[in-house]
């Protein structure tokens, strides 16, 4: 294993920009499917990464950028309580999880296990992509996310959409090297060559913007109404945590669990999120696309990181950056994003697959099958609708059903019986 630790600066440079660009498609895509300012969501991902550094003592190479989990929750809560609300219940998720990580400190991490088995992670998650499936067929039809406007004629728009479409598939499966991490990218690219030909693109904005421009900070206001809408949504985005958290740490071939600790991991994310939404960016998670170039290039120095966070700060003040990312037509974004929430949900079926969790069981089967209606159909009870609903929904069956073995699979009971 090659060490990179004492690479020069100039070299940690060059790696950390390779990190951001492999980060980049999804970072700014959350902000402009929700009407965040993408500037904002780069200056938050950037100080997000350093405050995670910072509290977990600069051990782990990981790079937090904007949640897509969180992407559905916040464009429904922006139409019920309007922006400032809304940053203000995604502040409330990220002390949900600095209240997780005092629970892991005192307690370790068994409860989390008793709280969190499969059964009731995979249909959360799946929920959260299969609920987001209309937002991209409409973008993709060249209609406003919520389909209420045309802003587009359905005939150039489908074609751009799933020309962008297929070149993010073809560069995520064909591709070689560092190109088949950044398949997002070459799918924005070409999208956006192909509106500008249609005569779909304005640059009217990226002229009049600055270069230098400080980015549009919003504070949050604070409602309980917003506060409990969003909390519970907090729960699908802590798991993949812990799981991203595993999955560098089989790259890199150390327990991050234990040294620093899921404690200081959960207490990092939490502290980069609630920072996030107190300036106006979307709430902070750690990044998979990451984890894969840091497999790739075996690049394990968590300086790199650092390096990455700082660039994505300067881009931030790039007011024509920002003014550029915003003038991406509307079916560019809906082609990649029919990929992209399709594999989110994806993520939440291999959670019940890898951990051979039997849905012929009554009490899963209740379980998942309650929890994806609930989510899917954006069912309403009290604050709760939605993703939170399902999330809540999902943790009381599975803590007052009969059988909490079934909950975690036939995987892990085999192992415990080993």
């Amino acid at each position: 294993m090659q060490d990179h630790t004492n690479d020069p600066v100039w070299k940690q440079a060059i790696a950390g920009s390779q990190m951001l660009l492999v980060a980049f498609g999804a970072l700014v895509l959350m902000p402009l499917i929700t009407g965040l300012d993408p500037n904002v969501a780069l200056f938050t991902a950037g100080l997000g990464t350093l405050i995670f550094h910072i509290v977990t003592g600069g051990q782990i190479p990981i790079f937090l950028a904007s949640s897509f989990a969180f992407i559905a929750p916040v464009i429904a809560s922006k139409g019920r309580f309007g922006m400032e609300e809304t940053l203000g219940g995604l502040m409330a998720a990220g002390i949900l999880y600095i209240f997780l990580s005092g629970l892991v400190r005192l307690r370790g991490t068994g409860f989390v296990r008793r709280l969190l088995p499969p059964v009731v992670i995979g249909p959360v998650i799946m929920t959260i992509g299969l609920g987001l499936a209309p937002v991209a067929v409409h973008m993709a039809s060249g209609r406003t996310g919520d389909g209420a406007n045309q802003l587009i004629p359905y005939d150039t728009a489908i074609w751009i959409a799933m020309i962008s479409l297929a070149v993010t598939i073809i560069m995520s499966v064909w591709a070689k090297g560092i190109f088949r991490l950044i398949p997002i990218m070459f799918g924005v690219i070409t999208g956006y060559i192909l509106s500008a030909f249609a005569g779909i693109v304005d640059t009217t904005p990226i002229q009049e913007a600055a270069w230098f421009a400080v980015p549009n900070f919003v504070a949050p206001a604070f409602s309980w109404g917003a506060i409990l809408f969003m909390i519970p949504v907090a729960i699908a985005p802590a798991i993949e945590h812990i799981g991203d958290v595993l999955a560098i740490g089989n790259v890199t071939r150390k327990n991050y669990l234990e040294k620093p600790g899921l404690h200081r991991t959960l207490l990092g994310d939490g502290l980069a999120t609630s920072a996030a939404s107190l300036l106006g960016g979307p709430p902070n998670t750690t990044y998979s696309e990451v984890t894969g170039a840091v497999m790739l290039t075996k690049n394990f120095n968590p300086k790199v990181m650092w390096w990455a966070a700082c660039v994505a700060i300067v881009l931030a003040f790039v007011g024509k950056f920002g003014a550029a990312l915003q003038t991406i037509p509307v079916p560019v974004m809906g082609g990649i994003l029919c990929l992209l929430f399709g594999s989110i949900a994806v993520v939440g079926l291999n959670t019940l697959i890898r951990h051979q969790v039997d849905l012929s069981q009554s009490r899963n089967l209740v379980i998942v099958g309650v929890t994806l209606v609930f989510g899917i159909g954006g069912m309403v009870l009290g604050h709760l609708e939605g993703i939170a609903l399902c999330a809540v929904a999902a943790i009381i069956l599975n803590l007052i059903l009969p059988g909490s073995r079934e909950a975690w699979g036939k995987a892990v009971y085999e192992q415990k019986a080993d």
